[in-house]
């Protein structure tokens, strides 16, 4: 039997990915005007990372490998070019049975706020793909793109109409990171898209940066993230990292000692524990562990920390439609991360307003 694909019989499921313009200029995102946000290293030669490396590679094997993972990078600029182009360095490409490649491996790209379209790789590619989208006309657009969710990135070009106008793009109305430690569902799994991940979604709709620290399976509380994190310069710390944690003991041992260590580093910041969405899956077990959760929090509260806020996951899926949440009863598909970021999304808008406790 002849190999089946779709796009021999619908043209839109076609990727458009040889460019044969010849007046294009590509450019490196690394360079000024372009902006790099949520990613640590942004030198020449090396892939891109969410955090130092000796700082992954103190943690586990796990969060070193994750750490090339681009999930929250997001390149940033404005251009009256008519078109814009992606070039992509990849030497891998992450392929999930239950997360689609648009969403570990490709790049969204916003106009003014708005989705605009998917940069998304080939089935097969070898070293990166390319890829350009036209606009139809020519006038100066914000261009926000998101990188890829599960996939390491090595390099990124843009390609834009020569003798375009390039520059800065608009700064975020709160330009102090909020940043989410937590799991697979924190890193984005499983969104169709980069820019469905709930702390994306967020993003937009407050105006606010942001730092994704979700490591799938990896996020566990330990000592050299925490330090790390606890040193940063932030607006809002989400931890949301229950599904990781290999027991409730676990739990136990690092959820008060975390909040402890952030606070102490930072006392008037703004603190959001939230406990797993899937409650249903494993009830005593969630149970247990939205029980540690939510000591930490009374505890904080009781000695006076009037900045912690709690939100319990068992309401993040719960209701109608819950069962169309996720793909496999636990990561979120784009339905399940539009419900968290409502309900996550409004506890952080009233933080970054510095709406107090009642």
């Amino acid at each position: 039997m002849a190999k089946y694909d779709v796009a021999n019989y619908d043209s839109n499921f076609k990727i458009n990915s040889e460019i044969k313009e010849e007046k294009i200029t590509f450019y490196s995102v690394r360079q000024k005007p372009f902006r790099i946000f949520g990613l640590f290293n942004v030198k020449d030669g090396q892939p891109f990372r969410r955090m130092p490396q000796e700082i992954a590679d103190a943690t586990s094997e796990s969060v070193k490998a994750l750490n090339l993972n681009t999930a929250g990078g997001r390149v940033r600029f404005s251009t009256d070019s008519e078109y814009v182009a992606l070039k992509a360095e990849m030497s891998v490409l992450c392929n999930m049975s239950h997360m689609p490649l648009s969403g570990t491996s490709g790049f969204d790209m916003y106009v003014d706020g708005e989705f605009c379209k998917l940069f998304a790789p080939p089935v097969k590619i070898k070293d990166g793909f390319e890829e350009i989208y036209y606009f139809g006309s020519k006038r100066m657009r914000d261009i926000e793109i998101y990188f890829p969710l599960y996939n390491p990135v090595d390099d990124l070009f843009i390609g834009l109409e020569t003798f375009s106008v390039v520059k800065d793009a608009p700064t975020y109305k709160y330009k102090t990171h909020v940043v989410y430690y937590g799991s697979s569902i924190t890193q984005g799994g499983c969104a169709s898209r980069p820019g469905n991940a709930y702390q994306a979604i967020i993003s937009r709709k407050l105006d606010c940066n942001f730092m994704n620290f979700g490591f799938s399976g990896s996020a566990k509380g330990e000592e050299a993230i925490v330090n790390y994190m606890a040193d940063l310069d932030m607006s809002v710390f989400v931890c949301d990292y229950d599904h990781n944690a290999p027991n409730v003991g676990h739990l136990n041992d690092t959820h008060d000692r975390l909040y402890k260590k952030i606070r102490g580093k930072n006392p008037g910041l703004p603190i959001i524990f939230i406990s797993r969405p899937d409650f249903d899956n494993k009830i005593d077990d969630s149970s247990r562990r939205r029980e540690v959760i939510f000591q930490t929090y009374m505890n904080a509260l009781y000695s006076g920390d009037s900045n912690v806020f709690y939100i319990d996951g068992k309401g993040l899926f719960m209701g109608e439609y819950r069962d169309c949440c996720t793909v496999d009863g636990t990561h979120p598909n784009d339905a399940g991360f539009v419900r968290m970021a409502d309900i996550i999304g409004k506890e952080i808008e009233r933080c970054l307003k510095g709406v107090q406790r009642l």
